[in-house]
């Protein structure tokens, strides 16, 4: 992850980067705790469960905030799609 948010060219591509650091390290940490205590394997998989389903989603509300205010993307962007989607939105209200 360190080196990937050091290479990726813009905030976008860096939350997801990170994203993924923090679900995985969450993960691994949840297994190994599963493996020394069994008994909390219904707890953590619990807690792995949450944070595999709302971390993605906390990243891409960042993310569209961020998109929103003006952040720029990467000169190395070739489709934004997210902006395609806001013209048609505002072109035919909310679908």
């Amino acid at each position: 992850a360190a080196i990937g948010l050091i290479r990726m060219p813009d905030a976008y591509n860096r939350i997801q980067v990170g994203t993924k650091a923090s679900t995985a390290g969450v993960a691994l940490i949840m297994l190994g705790l599963a493996m020394i205590v069994p008994s909390w394997f219904g707890k953590l998989f619990t807690i792995l469960l949450f944070v595999i389903l709302t971390n993605p989603v906390s990243s891409n509300v960042l993310m569209r905030a961020a998109h929103k205010t003006g952040l720029p993307l990467s000169k190395k962007t070739v489709v934004d799609h997210l902006a395609d989607d806001e013209k048609k939105t505002q072109e035919y209200g909310n679908v």
